[in-house]
């Protein structure tokens, strides 16, 4: 398959999905669903050049330092960091790119994603101020918060169905601006769900991408995935995401046992080292 994407006979596109499937990777998992980058940060000009590296993310830094302003509390975190009982590895990140909860709320207007999310939610939806309802909104998000270090799911690159709100669900309204979420608000240089999904893939099988995605691929399949290239990477994680942190066969407290697979299975898995 590496050789196949080296000498471009399969897309970027097909290339991430086999990788994702060689690691454990499935759509019958929301706990280890497929998972895709980040490709673009220009999300407010009229037009999307894609002959501009300026409009594409910075694919050889994990989603949580590609602003440099998060760089220096995430590490700070990290060095500061200290188990008392001595069992939790040090970690940039508490959280992950992807887990259940973040599959979710990306897809929370398409069933049988919207009732997945009402049983998360104990019977409603969130409040609006936390759903997915802007593109530009969900980027400045991640920019401004380096707890916030969601990558995107394949349906971005080919599903505009999940932008629109087909079934006029009741999401509620925003609590400042009073906008009632509905549709997915998308960049300027999008006129349809269909044309943001035509131009983002264009964007992703982009002569810029192709040459930068293996940076990315090190960080969550490869060898910047653990150990000492991830610390310095700022790609570290809590330990119970990565495969055989913990042996829950070991575990003999059936309570404990239950906690840590509770733990495992919302706040995301790293896929296996390939």
């Amino acid at each position: 398959v590496l050789q196949k994407w080296v000498n471009r006979e399969i897309s970027n596109f097909d290339y991430l999905i086999q990788l994702n499937t060689m690691a454990g990777r499935t759509y019958n998992d929301l706990a280890q669903y497929p998972v895709f980058p980040w490709i673009l940060q220009d999300y407010t000009s009229e037009d999307l050049d894609l002959n501009n590296p300026a409009v594409f993310r910075d694919l050889s830094k994990p989603i949580g330092v590609v602003n440099e302003k998060n760089a220096k509390a995430v590490k700070e975190k990290y060095d500061n960091f200290e188990d008392p009982l001595g069992m939790i590895d040090k970690f940039h990140y508490g959280t992950h790119y992807s887990n259940a909860a973040g599959v979710m709320h990306y897809l929370i207007r398409v069933e049988p994603f919207t009732t997945l999310h009402i049983q998360l939610q104990s019977g409603r939806f969130d409040c609006a101020d936390r759903q997915f309802h802007s593109i530009p909104a969900t980027w400045q998000a991640l920019m401004d918060n380096p707890n916030d270090v969601k990558e995107l799911i394949p349906e971005f690159f080919y599903f505009p169905e999940f932008l629109e709100n087909q079934n006029g669900f009741n999401l509620g309204q925003l609590q400042i601006s009073k906008e009632v979420v509905n549709d997915v608000v998308l960049p300027k240089w999008a006129h349809s769900p269909e044309d943001f999904i035509y131009k983002h893939r264009r964007a992703l099988e982009s002569e810029y991408v192709s040459a930068h995605l293996h940076e990315w691929i090190d960080l969550i399949f490869g060898y910047k995935q653990r150990g000492p290239a991830a610390v310095e990477a700022l790609n570290v994680f809590y330990y119970c995401t990565y495969e055989g942190a913990v042996d829950l066969d070991a575990l003999t407290d059936e309570k404990e046992r239950k906690a840590l697979e509770g733990m495992i299975n919302n706040f995301g898995q790293t896929p296996c080292q390939l």
